[in-house]
């Protein structure tokens, strides 16, 4: 049986501040969901929570039918997903290529790309393996941080603004590379300001600033949150 993510009633905020009223989704391999909404209406909170970074102010998030690194059945989303930041969580006195070496053995599971491969199927050249990871201008730490989706294969990939800093080139090059993880069975929740092109599985997610008068974070009534399309 395929996996799924289930997403039902999932209210998010930070320090107990109700960011993102309750909401429900459910994603099947093969779909995505672009989260768009102007700054402030909780696109990167709701990434964060679910991607473990936050806890839920209600709600819950289900993985169905899908196994962690170790094989056994994963237990929640963290099992299973790639999480891409504002930030590029790249240690920069490291190597490159000894820097995604790295997060391949923390993250485990089966082997993807080489570090080379990667970066190169993000257009950089064979050297940049070679540099310091604080040596990388702001385009290239980026590639170098979406080489990490490609050294260790999961199901689902968190992305916040991922072709930030990215030329249009190079957007388009991950965006085809988006599309290949959902035609082999991926899921993808992204935020975007910018388009990104992930083919006619996508839908759209819209988040608007929490009103004044929103109701309370324990709210069971979901009425008007759903903003698939």
């Amino acid at each position: 049986m395929a996996g799924r993510l289930v997403i039902e009633g999932l209210a998010c905020g930070r320090s107990g501040r109700l960011v993102v009223p309750p909401l429900g989704l459910a994603l099947a391999p093969g779909e995505a969901v672009l989260v768009t909404g102007e700054n402030g209406a909780g696109k990167s909170t709701l990434l964060r929570t679910l991607a473990g970074l936050l806890p839920p102010l209600a709600g819950t998030i289900r993985v169905e039918n899908f196994h962690a690194a170790d094989g056994e059945p994963a237990r929640s989303l963290a099992d299973i997903a790639h999480y891409l930041g504002h930030r590029n969580a790249l240690k920069g006195a490291r190597r490159v290529g000894a820097e995604l070496a790295f997060w391949a053995r923390f993250l485990g599971g089966s082997p993807g790309l080489s570090p080379e491969a990667a970066l190169s199927e993000l257009g950089l050249p064979e050297g940049v393996a070679g540099l310091r990871c604080a040596d990388l201008s702001a385009g290239q730490a980026r590639r170098a941080a979406l080489a990490r989706l490609l050294v260790t294969p999961r199901p689902v990939w968190l992305l916040d603004e991922p072709t930030n800093a990215l030329d249009a080139a190079t957007q388009a090059r991950f965006a085809a590379l988006c599309r290949q993880h959902l035609a082999s069975g991926g899921l993808i929740l992204a935020t975007t300001h910018q388009p990104l092109d992930l083919g006619p599985a996508v839908r759209s997610l819209v988040l608007e600033p929490i009103r004044a008068d929103a109701a309370p974070a324990d709210s069971t009534d979901e009425e008007g949150w759903e903003a698939i399309a």
